[in-house]
């Protein structure tokens, strides 16, 4: 499982709702699935991402939390099962992390993983 803090659902949330405002698609509001990832680089070797998606592929697990459906691919989530994603406001600026206890090292910048 891939979990999601209230904080960081908050800010997804009111990032989902800007999105369909600047649409204006007239009340025809399609779900938008925050679509957590893994892929190759970075300088630790693995990369998480994040997007916001309108489309589900029939590999993709869901788990939904605070009101928000993440969606993963089988094999990221072989990689970020456990995960956490907050959203923090720091000095440095403002932004979603991640928490992978699994990590066996991170680059400084946190953008990063090893396995």
């Amino acid at each position: 499982m891939i979990n999601i803090t209230e904080t960081a659902a908050k800010e997804v949330v009111k990032i989902v709702e800007q999105q369909q405002e600047q649409q204006g698609n007239g009340g025809d509001v399609k779900p938008m699935y925050l679509r957590v990832g893994v892929v190759g680089g970075g300088c630790s070797g693995f990369k998480q991402t994040l997007d916001l998606t309108e489309t589900r592929g029939d590999n993709d697990e869901l788990f939904e939390q605070h009101g928000v459906q993440l969606i993963c691919d089988s094999k990221s989530h072989i990689y970020l099962d456990g995960s956490t994603i907050d959203f923090k406001t720091t000095m440095m600026g403002n932004g979603f992390v991640f928490d992978i206890p699994h990590a066996t090292g991170r680059c400084g910048c946190g953008s990063s993983f090893s396995a």
